[in-house]
């Protein structure tokens, strides 16, 4: 299963609205298909494990990340109804498949057959690895992550605003990485007009993959989403074109809440500043943390976040569990989770 949720991650941040599922079938102790969702959506992870396994599925186990879907598509076939023609015996699945149309049909479609099926498998793991279509099947919303790059007090900049670099070339790689891996990233007004920031990837082979980036202004707008080309901007604009990312071309939301009108975004990333941050925390809109700190003390400068308005230090905590730390270069990433479930 770990195989499994690897492969899965693969296409984070490019399935919607489909989840990113990954995988493996093992036939006679090997590896004989490993899949994982397609850029789009399509084909299923599934349908591409088994196309690689052929004959050998027969009689073999898959290991999936999600229950495999029980419902019909124009896009594709039921993956339950392509395990079974293959001939798999056995199913372990990572989580059921939220989605009503499948929601526990698809392993007792399979368990009619003959098949033994298992599930619950590394289920925190899969909650994590598929965490932007599960946030938007019960919030109807992004799944939204937090970057934070700071010295050891917490500031983002100097007194005077310089805030490049705080952190190492380690940390930065892996922060594009994790643009890679978010439909959207977001910045505050004040940041966008400031420092004009790119939010692009700038990793080798990995450049398609940035972001639609949007700007939280705090100023109302009869529309929750606004286009708006940048100077150097080309083309019709992610919003107008269902979601695609246009080259220079920004989104405008008025409020955190504007984020669940979002076109094909089931990952958001919120990059700057201390104002934005504070709004999305001040709405308990935040679901994982980013906390990347260097080894520099900054005296006098910029907080990472704006007030949030609270007024006790009960109010803070048991609202967060970190789930990672490494450590990168000379940096150090935590990763923190929201534990909205033990509220």
């Amino acid at each position: 299963m770990a195989a499994a949720l690897a492969l899965g991650r693969r296409t984070r941040g490019r399935t919607a609205p489909n989840p990113n599922v990954g995988c493996v079938i093992v036939g006679d102790g090997r590896v004989v298909g490993r899949g994982w969702t397609q850029p789009g959506g399509r084909p299923h992870a599934e349908a591409v494990a088994l196309a690689e396994a052929g004959e050998a599925a027969r009689g073999a186990t898959a290991y999936v990340t999600l229950e495999p879907c029980a419902h019909a598509s124009p896009r594709g076939p039921a993956c339950a109804d392509l395990l079974i023609a293959a001939g798999v015996a056995r199913v372990v699945a990572g989580l059921r498949d939220p989605d009503p149309r499948t929601n526990g049909a698809g392993l007792a479609r399979l368990a009619a057959t003959g098949a033994a099926v298992v599930a619950g498998v590394e289920a925190e793991a899969a909650e994590r690895s598929m965490a932007g279509f599960l946030t938007r099947r019960a919030l109807g919303r992004p799944h939204v992550t937090l970057k934070l790059a700071t010295s050891l007090n917490g500031c983002i900049a100097l007194a005077s605003g310089e805030s490049r670099w705080i952190t190492g070339p380690e940390a930065r790689a892996h922060a594009h990485l994790e643009r890679a891996r978010h439909e959207a990233i977001l910045v505050g007004r004040g940041t966008r007009e400031a420092d004009a920031p790119k939010l692009d990837v700038r990793l080798a082979g990995l450049e398609e993959r940035s972001p639609l980036r949007i700007v939280l202004t705090g100023h109302p707008h009869p529309s929750p989403l606004r286009v708006s080309p940048s100077p150097e901007g080309r083309g019709k604009g992610p919003a107008a074109s269902g979601g695609g990312k246009g080259e220079g071309e920004w989104v405008y939301i008025a409020a955190p809440s504007a984020i669940a009108t979002l076109p094909n975004t089931d990952h958001l990333l919120i990059e700057g500043g201390a104002r934005a941050a504070a709004a999305f925390l001040a709405a308990d809109l935040v679901d994982r943390l980013l906390l990347y700190r260097a080894p520099v003390i900054i005296g006098g400068g910029l907080p990472s976040i704006a007030s949030i308005g609270m007024t006790t230090l009960s109010e803070a905590h048991g609202r967060w569990r970190r789930v990672d730390r490494r450590t990168l270069g000379s940096d150090t990433l935590e990763v923190y989770q929201r534990t909205r479930n033990e509220d």
